[in-house]
């Protein structure tokens, strides 16, 4: 049945082709130069990881350079399914606000693995990655924020869509095989909520990489395309499916190519759950004034609703599970002064300091807390109360991270290669630039070893 409201595939097909024609407005080639540059540093950042190596392992085969970073090979598809769980491992990559997604590790998963052969320029590349962000984030945006509370992940069952039209751009798809691709990836959502806090979450992401980059091959060949058309002539179908009860399709297209929901992508300046930065901010401030967390002796903590339902563990055992542990967060920003890696580790996780700090945090949600605040009330041993209030956490909309903050993260997840990688996304569009992320990378590594 076709719901009217609806776009046909082929009018999203037509839409991102018109827009992949003309030159990104400049707010956008700045805001997807961001991104990749943020994904693919935290990529590389979890080259090194015990999850990444072992994915890597199970995955090894013949074919492409595995992922950023990651020694062997593997056949596109794998390839492309380990990027994209490198880049989401560590919760540390992008954030669309309001839809949650974190659009960057599904479409750098697939630009990897269709860039080996795509006949493309930098500024091909770098249009077919926005492209790939901005798709999904509208389809987010048309099943939010239902599909979302109805406990998927929206990063997986979106991602998918997303990463088949940044393959489908860079193997140079026309109108009828985008289609077709986008119908075959729309039949591969998946990813659940449930699945926070272990190594299933970014296996989300990967998925999504590699089952976008096989719906754009499949449609190469006109494989299944014929049965998908049946099964989905518009996208109401997939609507429908991802939230029965209210769905918006007028967000798909609605300004498409002229308004761009990829200018509002923020990125993280802690490897873990958004809505609890605010609290992370407030910590790391009560440390910075000079509160000792031997004389704490209870926190409350207020924030957001989303707080305790996204972030809710109180008795984190590992460091995935400390991703998703704002009291963990609190613990760690008083009494380290800082959020980094090391701070979300195992063995930050089993730190006799932060775990008996992490017992004396309360969450306290009030619904009429922004998401980007947070207030912490901290009462002492000695009786008193100390106040430490966060209007508008670092990486928000209102408080983005500078390019110079945005150098600084990368650095300390690639040390060494920051600026070289940031000086090969910024050249992209240039005639001489890079013209495949690997090429990106490997012009990076040149310039590093140069210094």
């Amino acid at each position: 049945m076709t719901t009217p409201s609806a776009p046909s595939y082929e009018e999203i097909a037509e839409a991102v082709l018109d827009t992949a024609s003309r030159p990104l407005p400049e707010d956008v080639a700045a805001a997807a130069r961001r991104t990749l540059f943020n994904v693919l540093a935290v990529a590389l950042g979890a080259a090194e990881s015990l999850q990444v190596i072992r994915l890597a392992a199970a995955l090894a085969g013949s074919g492409i350079p595995a992922a950023p970073g990651v020694r062997g090979t593997a056949s596109p598809a794998d390839a492309a399914l380990l990027t994209g769980f490198a880049g989401h491992l560590d919760d540390f990559d992008d954030t669309h606000l309001v839809t949650v997604i974190h659009p960057g590790a599904s479409v750098l998963g697939a630009a990897w693995a269709a860039g080996w052969t795509a006949d493309a320029s930098g500024s091909d590349l770098l249009a077919a990655f926005a492209l790939g962000c901005e798709v999904q984030l509208r389809l987010g945006l048309a099943v939010s924020p239902e599909h979302y509370d109805r406990g998927w992940h929206i990063t997986g069952t979106c991602g998918v869509v997303g990463a088949a039209v940044t393959a489908a751009l860079l193997g140079a798809l026309d109108r009828g095989r985008i289609s077709a691709a986008l119908r075959l990836a729309s039949l591969q959502t998946l990813g659940h909520r449930e699945a926070f806090g272990t190594e299933v979450k970014p296996y989300h992401a990967g998925k999504a990489a590699a089952g976008g980059l096989l719906a754009a091959a499949e449609a190469a060949r006109g494989r299944f395309t014929a049965d998908a058309a049946a099964v989905l002539p518009d996208i109401g179908g997939l609507l429908r499916a991802l939230a029965p009860g209210d769905r918006s399709p007028g967000r798909l297209l609605g300004g498409f190519g002229t308004r761009w929901e990829l200018t509002d992508n923020t990125f993280k300046p802690y490897p873990c759950g958004i809505v609890a930065h605010p609290g992370i901010d407030a910590a790391v401030r009560a440390h910075e004034r000079g509160v000792a967390a031997a004389d704490v002796v209870r926190i409350r903590y207020r924030c957001h609703p989303l707080v305790p339902e996204l972030m809710g563990r109180l008795d984190p055992r590992t460091g995935l599970q400390a991703r998703f542990s704002a009291v963990h967060g609190v613990a760690a920003g008083l009494v380290r002064g800082t959020g980094g890696l090391a701070e979300f580790s195992d063995a930050a996780v089993a730190d006799p300091a932060l775990a008996g700090l992490r017992a004396r945090v309360e969450l306290c949600p009030e619904p009429r807390m922004p998401r980007d605040s947070a207030v912490l009330e901290i009462h002492t041993a000695g009786g008193g109360t100390v106040e430490s209030v966060v209007e508008h956490a670092r990486g928000s909309l209102l408080r983005p991270l500078t390019d110079e903050e945005l150098i600084a993260k990368a650095e300390a997840l690639a040390p060494g290669r920051a600026e070289p990688i940031w000086d090969a996304v910024t050249h992209l569009t240039r005639d001489d630039g890079p013209r495949t992320i690997q090429a990106l990378l490997e012009e990076s590594r040149r310039k590093a070893a140069a210094r």
